[in-house]
């Protein structure tokens, strides 16, 4: 098998990373890594082994010594690219958040031998569309995030988290707005973001803050700086008692309120795309989309482009604002974390890779 992934500390990395991982853990015959950029960023990993680190290293480094264009290609990317084979026999994974597939994005998939993506209702648009070689494969738990025990906040406060990078697309915005309607100045709810976008200069993210923030500084908000590591991810996670992130438009997995609920948090969660695979359980309140919108944002999503067309599930001021009400009131039930042994067991990268391989060789 050769594998052409990105190793990075961004979400698509990390899922290469702990494919990789479980294939070298069962000692999968892999004859070359070939990283996107032909550079592997390990900054984030930390609490990833080292005879693991040094394995991948070893095989990106010898990675054309047993090339092969005979052997199959795994590769993880974007449809946008995805033309571009190392191998005549390559198996894409991918991610899609939109609902109307372009005419490119149909040839690219049907030019692949199979694409899996992490989302069945992307499946199923993809094969309305006439694009038969596809299927679901769940994303699973990342191994290196667990429970730390530790006191945060300490009692008396009830913490609410938001996690991933600001877009339209995720209510970043409408969010932040929507809680500090509910409990802005108000020092016993506190609000943690981790929110920056690497692909925004820093003086727009300020103004974006500012914007969600009606110009005004609130003593119960607060705004954390991209973190380095997934242990600072996994803490942050521990810190925080109910999850906003799953609030938004659309999504191909979504790993922050993925995460959250599997190490117990109570999760607010859109009831729509790759969210429906998994958010179930008592520790997740689903709020369902009041219709649809234009995806286009101008600045990540654009119209007459050749990919990402179409619209995204859309969830009003007023259904975010239940949907944090009821988790709020769910955890003031429950103010203990819950335990999603159940959700960590069912979506792992075992369970991910044995699907992967199934497709791949039989």
């Amino acid at each position: 098998m050769i594998i052409d992934a990105p190793i990075n500390n961004l979400s698509l990395g990390n899922v290469s990373l702990n494919i990789i991982r479980e294939l070298i853990r069962r000692e999968h015959p892999i004859s070359g890594i070939f990283p996107v950029g032909d550079n592997a960023d390990f900054s984030a990993y930390d609490k990833l082994d080292p005879d693991v680190r040094t394995e991948i290293i070893d095989l990106a480094m010898n990675r054309l010594k047993n090339f092969n264009r005979n052997d199959p290609t795994f590769r993880l990317w974007h449809i946008a690219g995805a033309e571009r084979k190392l191998s005549d026999n390559q198996f894409l994974f991918s991610f899609y958040e939109c609902d109307s597939p372009t005419i490119e994005e149909i040839r690219i998939l049907q030019a692949q031998t199979h694409t899996f993506f992490s989302c069945s209702e992307t499946v199923e648009i993809f094969k309305k569309a006439g694009v038969d070689n596809v299927s679901y494969v769940p994303l699973g738990f990342d191994p290196d995030f667990g429970r730390t025990n530790k006191e945060y906040l300490g009692k008396g406060v009830t913490h609410f988290g938001l996690i991933g990078k600001w877009e339209r697309r995720k209510n970043t915005e409408r969010i932040i707005k929507t809680w500090l309607r509910l409990f802005g100045g108000k020092k016993e709810y506190q609000l943690t973001c981790l929110v920056e976008n690497p692909f925004f200069k820093p003086e727009i993210m300020q103004q974006l803050k500012a914007q969600a923030c009606d110009g005004k500084h609130w003593n119960n908000i607060n705004f954390l700086p991209r973190l380095k590591t997934n242990s600072e991810v996994n803490d942050f996670h521990n810190a925080i008692d109910i999850d906003l992130s799953g609030c938004n438009g659309s999504e191909g997995w979504n790993f922050g309120s993925f995460n959250s609920a599997c190490l117990g948090n109570v999760c607010v969660v859109g009831n729509s795309m790759a969210h429906k695979d998994w958010a179930q359980g008592d520790n997740i309140v689903l709020i369902e989309p009041d219709g649809k919108s234009d995806c286009y944002d101008g600045v990540f999503f654009h119209p007459n482009q050749p990919f990402n067309q179409g619209k995204f599930y859309d969830y009003s001021d007023e259904t975010i604002e239940q949907g944090i009400l009821e988790a709020f009131n769910k955890y003031n039930e429950n103010t203990n974390k819950y335990d999603r042994s159940d959700l960590i067991e069912k979506f792992s990268y075992k369970n991910a890779v044995d699907k992967i391989l199934e497709v791949m060789y039989n």
